[in-house]
């Protein structure tokens, strides 16, 4: 039985003898983080470049449904106009917006115009309507 065990140890400090020392595993870390940052970057200057967003949404937090209307021109003048008709707790998005400067409405169902603005459209965004 102390045989078992001795020969059981020795096998075990074999198996958790480490293959490298500490200073090669800060490089393999160093190596992999900088691959990730360039990873990064890349990704994010193709999205500033980008002349759409991917989504803007927005969510309803009023005690009843309401339509979101945004109107205006992208870059290159083209007219653009989308109308969303957002549910109690709900949310709606549009997707592949054009860049650019967009008035927006927030209709009630009552037909009455709860808020109206102008707003620049540059990356992703949720807006949330809710009472103020």
């Amino acid at each position: 039985m102390k045989h078992k065990i001795i020969i059981s140890l020795l096998f075990m400090s074999q198996l958790l003898f480490s293959q490298a020392d500490i200073n090669t595993v800060i490089k393999g870390g160093e190596l992999l983080l900088s691959g990730l940052s360039v990873l990064k970057i890349s990704k994010s200057n193709a999205k500033k470049d980008s002349k759409v967003i991917e989504s803007v949404c927005v969510k309803n937090k009023l005690t009843d449904r309401i339509t979101f209307r945004i109107e205006g021109k992208n870059e290159e003048g083209d007219e653009f106009k989308r109308e969303l008709v957002i549910p109690i707790d709900g949310k709606e998005c549009l997707f592949v917006l054009p860049k650019g400067i967009y008035t927006y409405e927030i209709v009630l169902t009552n037909k009455e115009i709860y808020k109206k603005g102008e707003y620049k459209f540059e990356y992703e965004m949720v807006i949330t309507v809710k009472d103020e």
